[in-house]
């Protein structure tokens, strides 16, 4: 493929809080791409492997993680442009930076499907991101050596998918986007090929993971114990106990009772169980539950549309499986809930048919997609009650809910005689004042003519479909104007920051590619020994210890009759590995 094709590739990813996914868009279909597992889930999880100081990323950083939680992380999407450091080994991160790594390891995996390099992507998030998040979130992609074309919202994501397959469709219908780790619900109507976004509403530390937790903190006050104490005294014991909570979860669809097995406190299995039912977990999950409640209120009512107007509701997200949460939806809309379209897939999907949009794709081009607003953006003002001024009050620019792009004014007034200067505070929020909003920047404006108090200004805000801002101020006395982009001023996100992030990242070494599935062979291995009976537990160490030194020791059959050793090893055990073609790499 030529350069010019390679330039025109641009891919759509998912980068969600428990898993990521890559997709193209290509022939009129969109394809996800698998990573060296054959997997098209790839858990967003980093781990350190301390013995050869490598990053690993995903299924093998997920086997890891119960056997040495210290070396991991998850989670850290809900941190994203926070002025937050995360440990990992003794190394510390910022949320920004663990996303690029999971970033960086989609990237490789979609350019040995393609033989050639990936520079250009689409990247989702969740519609309730502030800008700071967003920001953060542009930047990860940088970092991971992306040129990131569009920052999309998650459920506008995925009703491009869904619009892709329902091109004829005159709908209104709701997204209901319940994630690992964030909830998002939207509004929208698609009319012939075109989607216009009306509402939009969530929370950004509210999903899947929280149901697991919600299960896990059960478990721990049945043997009076809590969580923070616990996780800091005996982190294997709260690791390997997620890990439980997470597959009983998944299993309580299918089964009306399950045990759960409580780890001791170096991590290992002993006969202790507990039994939990579905309506137990029903119980724990319900606090959760109404936690749904405001956001879809809000959202309906935004949009000026009655809950017997929506035609259809889509789910999206992994979370949405669980059948306490399709009966609640169900319940508040009183119909039933679409999956169609896979909901760990979908918002992957609609990610690269927005690259195909971006690209001029022909396949593509009948659509037409408008988006919202997520939050009010405006400046700070002050009030006058009685003969004091009072600061700190927001006026609102641009709306909530306004189509975007777009372009809003608002005249405001110089609060004394002969005032010199301006200063311009920008707020993201609904908060009437601004010490409960996002502060996003400032700037000032000077030389103002000397005139009394009273004097007009103009302040225009034009906010586009990457999220970028300008304002520009206006003084009608003098045809002064002054334009200024909004960056981000957050610690962590500035240029110096950047230069730093990239330059710390590529001291990291990444574990090769090609030696990933025998890795997680290694993990999987080093997680049963911790289960077998004392008896068998030598004879098992030392098939792993046989096999990790196979792996480097560049003989092809002594690693070959080593592999073979271990998988009959662990499947004679009751530990069977599922062994697939792709898992005969080299070491």
């Amino acid at each position: 493929m030529n350069s010019d094709a390679q330039s025109e590739i641009i891919v759509g990813i998912d980068l969600g809080t428990t898993n990521s996914l890559i997709s193209i868009f290509k022939n009129n279909q969109t394809i996800l791409i698998n990573n060296s597992l054959n997997e098209y889930l790839t858990p967003s999880v980093i781990g350190l492997l301390k013995k050869e100081d490598q990053i690993i990323v995903g299924e093998p950083a997920n086997s890891l993680e119960v056997t040495s939680p210290e070396n991991c992380s998850r989670n850290f999407k809900r941190l994203m442009g926070l002025d937050y450091e995360i440990n990992l080994a003794k190394k510390s991160f910022m949320a920004h930076e663990l996303s690029s790594l999971v970033l960086k390891s989609l990237k490789e995996d979609a350019e040995e499907f393609f033989k050639h390099s990936i520079k250009r992507a689409v990247i989702t998030v969740p519609a309730y991101f502030n800008d700071h998040q967003r920001q953060a979130t542009k930047m990860a992609g940088e970092l991971a050596g992306f040129k990131v074309e569009r920052i999309i919202n998650e459920p506008t994501a995925a009703a491009l998918s869904y619009g892709f397959h329902e091109k004829e469709a005159d709908k209104k219908i709701v997204v209901f986007d319940l994630g690992g780790g964030t909830f998002d619900v939207t509004v929208m109507e698609i009319f012939e090929g075109s989607l216009e976004i009306i509402s939009t509403a969530g929370i950004h530390d509210l999903g899947g993971e929280d149901f697991t937790r919600g299960i896990l903190s059960w478990v721990l006050k049945r043997n009076n114990m809590q969580f923070e104490l616990e996780e800091l005294r005996h982190p294997l014991r709260i690791s390997r106990l997620r890990n439980e909570c997470e597959n009983v979860k998944k299993k309580l669809n299918e089964k009306n009772e399950l045990e759960i097995r409580f780890p001791n406190e170096d991590g290992s299995f002993s006969d202790d169980t507990m039994k939990i039912t579905k309506d137990i977990f029903q119980l724990i999950s319900d606090n959760l539950i109404r936690k749904l409640d405001a956001p879809l209120n809000k959202v309906i009512r935004d949009s000026g549309i009655l809950k017997e107007d929506i035609d259809d509701v889509i789910l999206v997200g992994g979370a949405t499986r669980m059948d306490c949460i399709k009966e609640y939806v169900e319940t508040f809309f009183g119909k039933s809930a679409l999956c169609e379209l896979d909901p760990d897939k979908v918002v992957a999907f609609g990610a690269a048919i927005q690259g195909a949009l971006i690209s001029d794709d022909k396949d593509v081009e009948d659509m037409v997609m408008t988006d919202v607003c997520p939050h009010s953006l405006g400046i700070s003002i002050c009030k006058e009650w009685g003969n004091q001024l009072q600061d700190g009050y927001f006026l609102p620019v641009i709306h909530r809910g306004t189509t975007i792009p777009v372009s809003r004014e608002e005249t405001v007034y110089t609060l004394f005689d002969n005032q010199p200067s301006l200063l311009v505070e920008v707020f993201q929020g609904e908060s009437r004042k601004t010490k409960g909003n996002l502060k996003l920047g400032d700037f000032s404006i000077d030389n103002l003519p000397l005139k009394k108090a009273g004097m007009e200004i103009n302040v225009r805000f034009t906010y586009d479909l990457n999220g970028l801002l300008e304002i520009e101020v206006i003084v009608p006395e003098t045809q002064k104007r002054k334009k200024v982009l909004i960056k981000n001023n957050v610690k962590g996100l500035s240029e110096k920051d950047m230069k730093d992030a990239i330059l710390k990242l590529q001291k990291l070494k990444f574990y090769p590619r090609d030696h990933l599935p025998n890795r997680n062979l290694l993990l999987f291995a080093e997680k049963c020994l911790e289960e077998v009976p004392p008896l068998e537990r030598t004879n098992l160490e030392e098939e792993i210890d046989i096999f990790e030194a196979s792996m480097s020791a560049n003989n092809e059959e002594f690693f070959n009759e080593a592999k073979k050793n271990i998988l009959v090893k662990l499947s004679s055990l009751g530990f069977p590995y599922q062994q697939k073609p792709w898992d005969n790499n080299d070491s």
